[in-house]
């Protein structure tokens, strides 16, 4: 009998050590706003829905922290402030709002209430200087309550109190900020209860991650970046501390017992970063089962993952199924999540209709379980009767903040359709390989590692700034080594302090790749982890702890973050490209040192389009101090197609600019008209439909939907950027640069 095709949902719900090993401080409110807005409501939700089954991890990380804010005992900078009377607060605490408070989507989180709009929009076209100036009581009370409103997920607002809240939008008190702390309390402390009780009837299976949630390779053996990257930059000390795996193991087993009451089954490995070496310390510490990412197994296999226009993989049986690992200590299950269908969940639906979204995820997996019977169908003697696990396996927590509704809309109408469907069964990883047991097998020795991005692990080690960090925490290490009486029984602080401080969070933030607003926080919160151990072992800081690990006042280039889903209207909101790529054009800080009108220009992607931004410098005048005409020209290294020179006259006759091209978008900036050709036979442009959205404001905002470039998955092009004037050449806007764009 044809099997349906299983799908095993894996939501990762973490968050870092924000309290602080010297003072007990917690820095940043992440753990106790997100414990309000993502934790609960995604179990809720499902319950709602109990022929489907998931798996959730939480990391130890996450719920020591959660507890504390349930105690009572965690106090950050805004709860303090939040709960403060209006009238004592300090100059200092004024800025500190006026600047953080309105941290988050404004689409979905300040813009639908309209006193925290309100705020907002005085905030943005005022600036922060006449907010501190002209505020009083009543605006810093009401900031200071919308804040934590805004953050409650709306599955929580048919609460009658909360419902109240709402309708008064304005004139908060003390005492109702103090109420609504309260409510984040009880929504918090219900959390753990309720995963719990849904894993007891079988609807979730729990799994947890290591301690802290270090990148258990990297702890191994620092070395083991060059595994993906042989020429990569090292730190100067090799960090070498295996015996750490099994402390980070063991603690997370004995919390996850502590409060769920049996052993967990599955391991998240941090980061979802695996290698040979720490396989033997979670097989030998009982875990049944770990999952990875799709780039890790390809790497293994040596097999490209290649998918089609739609995003399917061509060959998907290589990717849809457990393998099984053999350790000395014990066979490991491992699966490998999709990565296409992970990320349209983190990055994409959040910006398309709810149903439409839902209609398109179940779309993919129908197409893969059509797939799966046309494979079926060629009988046993096929060796494909093993059904097919597509693992769907994402953060958990943030995606949700650029969803209508924080994702209940999309969420609801996804799992009404999965609930009635007849060819699709959502399992948890457990039940399935249980019954299920894996019958490829990978050798251990040559699974590759790597992390889920780009199957390396560049994100946490090779960047000077990591490299640095690197080189903090190793003579930490050592100092700790050397003091053999400070075991963990008589020295627990120096050892939490380790073990905070080899969380990945903090290398995520430093260097090139990542940024946020908090990144001067998250350096400080690491080398203040740093500085605990030294303390607990009564040994002088040394003083390089003491610095800041890089300086976070730098812009200039930088290559795109993150997917981004901009409004084309011409105004350039900042959080529409806060994740984009970046280069400096014009004025003190510009890499190409020469007058432009241009100031900066802004790129990035998503699974739909490609997008761009041009900013103009202030008071720029479009045909007298610009040229009217900007050109968009791909340029496709590698690929065999029709392609032809610029279509401009008087081109310079040196690189880039005598590339042969195979798409050209043309916008006359003064009309905002746009005309699209394409390189035909004989080198002849020949003009073609585009679908191109333009918008030209504050700013020039530009759309390109993928379908109009001939582009596969994970392709790489480039584009160049030139200004005209009657079909005349006049400036290569970024000079002798190409912008480099991956097709996601």
């Amino acid at each position: 009998m044809p099997h349906p095709l299983y799908v095993a949902f894996i939501w990762h719900q973490h968050q870092p050590l924000y309290k602080s090993r010297i003072g007990g401080q917690y820095r940043l409110p992440w753990v106790r706003l997100h414990g309000t807005k993502d934790y609960l409501d995604l179990v809720l939700i499902l319950n709602r829905y109990p022929k489907l089954r998931q798996t959730v991890n939480l990391v130890p990380s996450l719920i020591l922290q959660l507890e504390d804010y349930i105690e009572g005992t965690a106090f950050d900078p805004y709860l303090t402030a939040a709960l403060t009377p209006e009238s004592q607060l300090t100059l200092e605490q004024k800025h500190f709002i006026v600047e953080h408070f309105f941290d988050g989507n404004h689409r979905t989180l300040i813009d639908p209430h309209p006193r925290y709009a309100e705020l907002y929009a005085q905030r943005q076209e005022k600036g922060r200087g006449w907010c501190l100036e002209h505020w009083g009581d009543r605006e810093y009370g009401d900031l200071l309550a919308w804040h934590n409103l805004a953050w409650i997920d709306p599955i929580f607002w048919d609460d009658p109190e909360i419902e109240a809240w709402l309708k008064q939008g304005r004139n908060f008190s003390l005492s109702d900020r103090q109420r609504i702390y309260s409510k984040q309390r009880e929504i918090i402390s219900r959390i753990i209860p309720q995963h719990r009780q849904m894993q007891e009837s079988g609807q979730l299976e729990v799994i947890t991650s290591p301690y802290t949630h270090p990148i258990l390779p990297l702890l191994a053996d620092t070395n083991a970046g060059r595994v993906a990257i042989p020429n990569m930059e090292l730190p100067q000390h090799r960090f070498q501390w295996s015996e750490d795996i099994p402390r980070h193991l063991s603690k997370c087993w004995t919390m996850y017992q502590e409060r769920f009451g049996q052993n967990p089954r599955g391991l998240w490995p941090s980061e979802q970063a695996v290698s040979p070496e720490i396989l033997p310390y979670i097989a030998e510490q009982g875990f049944k089962w770990i999952c990875s990412d799709e780039a890790v197994l390809g790497w293994t296999l040596q097999h490209f993952f290649h998918r089609d226009g739609a995003g399917n993989l061509f060959e998907p049986e290589y990717l849809y199924r457990p393998y099984r690992l053999e350790t000395p200590q014990g066979d490991l299950s491992i699966v490998f999540r999709d990565h296409r269908l992970s990320d349209l969940i983190g990055f994409t639906y959040g910006a398309m209709e709810p149903r439409r979204a839902a209609s398109d995820l179940v779309g993919h997996l129908e197409a893969i379980g059509h797939s799966l019977k046309h494979r079926q169908s060629a009988g046993p003697e096929s060796g494909l009767e093993q059904p097919w696990l597509v693992t769907i396996a994402l953060d958990g927590e943030n995606c949700w903040e650029f969803y209508h509704r924080d994702g209940e809309p999309f969420l609801n109408s996804l799992y009404e359709k999965l609930s009635h469907h007849g060819e699709i069964e959502l399992v948890t990883v457990a039940e399935f390989i249980e019954k299920f047991p894996p019958t490829a097998t990978l050798p251990s020795a040559q699974l590759h590692s790597g992390s889920w991005v780009d199957g390396s692990l560049t994100t946490w080690i090779g960047d000077p700034a990591k490299n640095k960090a690197w080189d903090l925490l190793e003579p930490a290490r050592q100092i700790l080594a050397q003091h053999p009486e400070a075991t963990e029984e008589a020295n627990p602080e120096a050892w939490e302090a380790l073990y905070a401080a080899e969380g990945s969070d903090w290398f995520w933030w430093f260097g090139e790749g990542h940024s946020s607003n908090q990144d001067a926080m998250f350096d400080q919160l690491f080398r203040e982890h740093i500085a605990a151990i030294y303390k607990a072992l009564d040994e002088p800081v040394p003083e390089n702890v003491l610095r800041p690990v890089e300086d976070h006042e730098r812009e200039g280039d930088r290559r795109p973050q993150s997917f981004i889903h901009p409004i084309i209207d011409g105004i350039g909101d900042e959080q529409d490209w806060d994740k984009a790529g970046r280069i400096e054009i014009g004025g003190a800080r510009g890499t190409m040192h020469r007058s432009s009108p241009i100031q900066r220009v802004w790129y990035g992607v998503d699974h739909l389009h490609f997008y761009l931004r041009i900013d103009f410098k202030t008071g720029t005048e479009i045909g007298k101090d610009c040229p009217p005409e900007l050109n968009l020209l791909w340029y496709y290294p590698g690929q065999t197609m029709s392609i032809s020179s610029m279509p401009l006259s008087q081109c310079p006759d040196r690189e880039p600019f005598n590339y042969l091209f195979h798409h050209h978008l043309g916008i006359n900036l003064v009309s905002q008209s746009v005309w699209f050709q394409e390189a035909r036979d004989h080198h002849q442009w020949h003009p073609r439909q585009g679908r191109a959205q333009v918008a030209l404001d504050k700013c020039l905002e530009i759309a390109i939907p993928w379908a109009d470039l001939p582009t596969d998955p994970d392709w790489n092009l480039h584009l160049m950027l030139v200004l005209s004037n009657g079909g005349r050449f006049q400036d290569g806007v970024t000079e002798d640069h190409l912008i480099p764009i991956q097709m996601p």
